[in-house]
């Protein structure tokens, strides 16, 4: 090759055009992809020889680096170089010294170089090859990471500033699981100690790296990473509130997702730029859209565990669960005896009744009354029924004169005038409400109807 070389850049005595076809064998790894130039190391045979030429001409090989951006789809394979016009200048033009023209002059006989490859190649592969390996060589360590950054964000579709997430691992070259997002973040930190190489940070800089940089972005999808990989475990983002979590956070530390998640659900907890905050949660919901469900977290987390228990029982339908049985320390049979529960359920939104119902949980049927026995406890069912009266009657009352959107105060009083009463009979309206509500199982229909006309929410 390099004897063939020295013959080709020898000009014809006759001054003739001479055209010398080199052919420079690539040998690649088992399962190597051809397109992988940037970083493979079988290609050293090519940069050895780009570089020789090089440092016959720099003009020649430097082109090739700035051509190969503009050539079209139609001449993928090639990459055709002249050299520019100032290339030919004779001996005496502009400054340059006469001995160094007609060096100079004498190199450039070179007229063109053309680069054909067996199969199509993509053109900004060829000039990162030529900038990071020849023009510029960087270590094939670091160049597998850079390829893997390009090839990842090509594979995506994705175009312009792009943050990597941490846990992200692509394939390149012979390695089939390189960790990007943490050689993304490795850049990241070597940039802020001041040791990034100016060539590698303008690489990273390029279009087709659209590196982010910014601290606070990177610190973001570093813990969206981290919810990412403890909801492929877990299946929710409903843990505990002292919950921590594995090698989501940087340098392997252990990330406290429970109480990210916590502040995440707080007002502003997703920052004040209104955009931001949007976009954060459309990630978040893209994980779980439960992440910021109205009803407890501990519900939510129950519920999730049982609902992927179900997935393997015949028609999604939970089998029998007896108290005791525990799930990363939630003992799941305790918490289904309570839902079942008539107060419980009652107390469950419309959509938790649903999610319980489609996993076949119904709640325990109260029995019916007895009969009022004769005597005493007649006497004192009537007074209940004419103490719930009065209470409805105050409630009213205080809708009447506050309006049905303001809450009862634990300690309101309301005076009723009661039939039969000379004077006004003062009802501890606040503390009823309380009483009534705990005892809600206890109330019959005619009842809990009245108490929902007067916008009582629980019942």
């Amino acid at each position: 090759i390099v004897q063939n070389i020295g013959r080709a850049l020898r000009p014809n005595p006759d001054g003739s055009v001479k055209t010398a076809r080199i052919v420079i064998p690539v040998f690649l790894q088992p399962g190597e992809d051809p397109k992988d130039m940037v970083a493979s190391a079988s290609y050293q045979p090519l940069v050895d020889i780009l570089q020789a030429l090089r440092s016959h001409s720099e003009r020649m090989v430097d082109q090739l680096a700035s051509r190969a951006l503009t050539r079209g789809s139609a001449e993928r394979r090639r990459v055709h170089v002249h050299p520019s016009p100032a290339a030919a200048a004779g001996p005496g033009n502009g400054d340059m010294p006469a001995e160094v023209g007609e060096a100079q002059q004498e190199v450039d006989r070179v007229a063109s170089i053309v680069v054909n490859f067996a199969s199509p190649r993509d053109a900004a592969d060829i000039a990162a090859l030529t900038r990071c390996r020849v023009i510029r060589p960087q270590s094939l360590v670091w160049l597998e990471g850079y390829q893997a950054l390009t090839r990842w964000r090509a594979e995506n579709g994705i175009t312009g500033l792009h943050s990597v997430p941490y846990d992200v691992e692509t394939e390149v070259g012979t390695t089939k699981a390189f960790p990007l997002g943490r050689w993304v973040h490795q850049q990241r930190k070597t940039l802020r100690a001041g040791d990034l190489d100016p060539h590698r940070k303008n690489l990273l800089d390029a279009p087709e790296a659209g590196m982010v940089w910014e601290p606070g972005d990177e610190a973001w999808e570093t813990k969206l990473a981290a919810l990412r990989s403890y909801h492929q475990t877990h299946g929710h983002l409903a843990p505990r509130q002292n919950a921590v979590w594995g090698e989501g956070a940087a340098d392997g530390e252990q990330l406290a997702v429970g109480q990210l998640l916590a502040n995440l659900r707080r007002k502003g907890g997703l920052g004040k730029d209104a955009e931001r905050a949007t976009a954060r949660a459309e990630q978040l919901a893209a994980i779980d859209e439960d992440w910021n469900c109205p009803w407890p977290l501990d519900w939510q987390r129950h519920h999730r565990v049982l609902a992927d228990l179900a997935t393997d029982e015949d028609g999604g339908v939970l089998p029998d669960i007896q108290p005791g049985v525990l799930m990363d320390g939630d003992d799941l049979g305790k918490w289904l005896a309570r839902q079942r529960e008539a107060s419980t359920w009652a107390q469950l939104s419309t959509e938790q009744q649903q999610r319980l119902s489609a996993l076949g949980v119904r709640p325990i049927e109260r029995p019916a009354p007895a009969p009022a026995a004769k005597g005493g406890a007649g006497k004192a069912s009537g007074e209940a029924a004419a103490a719930f009266q009065r209470g409805v009657a105050a409630l009213k009352q205080w809708v009447e004169r506050e309006g049905p959107d303001r809450p009862v105060p634990r300690g309101a009083v309301v005076e009723i005038d009661v039939d039969g009463e000379t004077e006004a009979v003062s009802v501890r309206l606040g503390v009823w409400i309380s009483n009534t509500k705990s005892r809600r199982d206890r109330l019959d229909g005619d009842q809990l109807a009245a108490l929902r006309k007067l916008g009582v929410h629980w019942a």
